[in-house]
């Protein structure tokens, strides 16, 4: 009775998969095609077609009963499923892979669910979307630092009381020109706040991680012109190792400032940020010279160690330490 049983159940599940129809891929059991009622051989437009007047026929809303109407749906369900498949060229050929070889079934499942998966937005339109919100929050989080920084040097007393004698004649004007409308003191102590903020502005070189934000930092621009800074890149050192290192010529102002640069281990901002009364001391000792800067390094060194011995604050500290070692936090000072 079971081995009957057994091989009845083989008989009917045999044409299924005869065919390479598996339950949960596509269509399931069903064929896609005789759920459209067209072949292999059916173009796009015919299948179509076929789908739009089956969708009318099966369509919900055009059958009466519960009976009827979740028959309707289920078939119209199929329907759609079937004409998704077919209509698209890729997912088309993955089915008619899978129907003429039934036997690859960890294939069959691996194509189906990678296109089922697989975003349906092209990588590419994220890339560029991505790069974009992130220039874009650069840029305005540049414009903040930048802000931030000019605020800060309104308020210290030295870059305050210099903007206040650059633009003294200017401040007396606006001031007198709009006295003639009664300007409150709260108006005054504005406009005078705004002239100061824009004299900084205009005299202040802001340099490092709050120097005001150009369109030539951005990521997009840096990725577009990475080509031609790479290129640059590489024809300048060259340069440099055909000009000073086989040719032996004399060093420029420019040369001289950048190897003074390199041996003070500053970046391009860091160093054009100091007065130019110390960066002409560096040329007048003739700090390119490798042996030169170590000697005057040394000796910065030891002024340094000098001073700070001197340091009352550097001597309790260092009494501290001493006394308690890094490891342990008392109140006893």
């Amino acid at each position: 009775m079971r081995l009957q049983a057994a091989c009845l159940l083989v008989l009917v599940a045999l044409p299924t998969l005869c065919l390479g129809l598996l339950e949960g891929l596509y269509c399931g059991k069903e064929d896609c095609y005789d759920v459209l009622g067209v072949t292999r051989e059916s173009s796009k437009s015919e299948i179509g077609k076929a789908y739009r007047l089956l969708a009318r026929k099966y369509h919900p809303d055009l059958h009466r009963g519960v009976e009827a109407k979740a028959l309707a749906e289920e078939q119209f369900k199929l329907l759609a499923t079937a004409y998704e498949i077919l209509r698209d060229e890729e997912s088309r050929n993955d089915y008619d892979y899978m129907l003429d070889n039934p036997d690859a079934y960890y294939a069959h499942y691996y194509r189906y669910y990678r296109r089922r998966v697989a975003p349906k937005v092209d990588v590419r339109i994220v890339i560029v979307v991505v790069l974009s919100i992130i220039s874009v929050i650069q840029y305005y989080s540049g414009w903040q630092r930048y802000d931030s920084a000019i605020k800060y040097f309104a308020t210290v007393p030295k870059y305050r009381n210099q903007a206040l004698d650059i633009a003294r004649d200017e401040i007396q004007e606006r001031i007198q020109k709009k006295g003639k409308n009664r300007m409150s003191k709260t108006d005054q102590k504005e406009e005078l706040e705004r002239i100061i903020r824009k004299v900084i502005e205009e005299k202040m070189d802001v340099q490092g991680g709050y120097a005001k934000p150009t369109l030539w930092d951005v990521l997009w621009v840096q990725l577009l012109i990475c080509p031609y800074t790479l290129i640059s890149f590489i024809v300048w050192h060259g340069q440099w190792f055909w000009r000073y290192t086989i040719l032996k010529q004399p060093y420029g102002r420019e040369q001289k400032l950048y190897l003074v640069r390199r041996y003070l281990k500053m970046g391009q901002h860091q160093f054009n940020a100091q007065d130019d009364k110390q960066i002409e001391e560096y040329l007048h000792l003739e700090l390119w010279k490798r042996d030169n800067f170590e000697a005057w390094k040394a000796e910065q060194d030891e002024e340094m160690k000098k001073k700070l011995a001197e340091n009352p604050r550097y001597k309790a500290y260092r009494r501290y330490m001493k006394n308690h070692g890094p490891g342990r936090i008392t109140f006893e000072d």
